[in-house]
């Protein structure tokens, strides 16, 4: 791995995509030579690209790499895609849509399979990010799955999320649930040359300003959002600028785009750029990326805890409690604890004989 990583910090493409491919594998040696890229990280700017299956995400994430290669930034694209059920590898091949920077050495594309993640990227998402950033990436672009509300994972590994939007959804509302407009830094309502875009553009900027006089403190009393607005000086999210010392807080830009002929991509590429900055020069970046190192490790511990439950030990005792909650022996908070202790001493086991 010494000379792969090696490779890879003087920006080996080839390198760059088997070390992806250890970390997408699962290879154990693979994430401990993460260590020694850690010195080369923190200098990529992260994209997500996320949305409905159907918004043109591929399509303007490629608009988007010719924008970043006319300023001479190095842009590496992550597409997570659905996995097939049978060899869990990515099966829509969203960088089809791509290949016309097949061979700019200055982009670097890669499909991922999301193999049953249900929050719209992998779980190697973070690591290969990190490749790409120690391989010396100025953006990294995130393409989600686009499986809809339920893809909001995306918010704890990108430092600037773009939310894409179509008219003639059907349902007017889907578009401004909170569950996905809350990670949304820059808004583009794509195929605007379609019936209804300014209809959505409408209803997405009323949304935003509702979602800032909650945070403010201003909305009506009662319902079922004034919880929010306890916590006026939130950040998460809705993709409102920080204040600054005598400043209100900025709503995100609606842009509106045709990302099939490249109308509207350029204004995207520059607020994407804006909105790094913007955060930087604030603090908030350093906090958001905090924030994200704190999922990032909290969604380790888990993994590693799911593997240690399929041991045959911890397995085993799964059954067994099983077997106990059923008969009404114990109650499953209990068996909960008594499992919970198993994995601990499997894993101090498991450590002892790796010493």
């Amino acid at each position: 791995m010494n000379e792969l990583v090696r490779r890879c910090l003087e920006g080996d493409v080839r390198a760059v995509a088997r070390f992806i491919t250890h970390l997408e594998n699962g290879d154990r040696a693979a994430f401990a030579a993460l260590y020694r890229l850690k010195d080369h990280a923190g200098n990529a700017q992260v994209v997500g690209i996320t949305g409905p299956p159907g918004a043109g995400k591929s399509t303007l994430a490629d608009k988007l790499i010719a924008e970043f290669r006319k300023m001479r930034k190095k842009v590496g694209v992550l597409a997570v895609d659905p996995s097939s059920p049978f060899s869990g590898g990515a099966i829509l091949g969203d960088r089809l849509r791509m290949q016309g920077h097949a061979t700019d050495p200055g982009v670097f594309i890669r499909s991922l399979a999301s193999r049953g993640s249900l929050g719209g990227i992998s779980s190697a998402t973070h690591a290969a990010i990190r490749v790409l950033d120690a391989a010396g990436y100025d953006i990294v672009l995130v393409e989600t799955v686009g499986v809809g509300q339920s893809e909001v994972d995306i918010v704890r590994v990108a430092d600037t999320v773009v939310l894409v939007s179509v008219p003639g959804l059907g349902d007017d509302i889907q578009v401004i649930k909170a569950g996905i407009m809350e990670i949304g830094d820059i808004f583009v309502v794509n195929k605007a040359d379609r019936d209804g875009a300014d209809k959505v553009v409408r209803e997405i900027r009323v949304m935003l300003e509702t979602q800032a006089q909650l945070r403010a403190g201003n909305a009506p009393a009662g319902g079922p959002d004034t919880l929010v607005a306890r916590e006026p000086d939130m950040l998460h999210h809705a993709g409102l600028v920080p204040r600054t010392a005598g400043t209100e807080a900025a709503l995100p830009p609606v842009l509106k785009t045709i990302a099939e002929t490249g109308e509207g991509v350029p204004q995207v590429a520059q607020a994407i750029l804006t909105h790094f900055e913007e955060w930087k020069n604030s603090g908030a970046l350093a906090q958001k990326r905090l924030d994200s190192i704190s999922w990032q490790l909290r969604q380790f511990v888990q993994h590693e805890i799911s593997i240690i439950l399929e041991q045959p030990g911890p397995a085993g005792t799964t059954q067994e409690l099983a077997k106990k909650v059923l008969a009404r022996k114990t109650d499953i908070y209990s068996a909960g604890l008594a499992l919970l202790h198993e994995v601990f001493k499997e894993g101090a086991a498991h450590e002892s004989t790796q010493a």
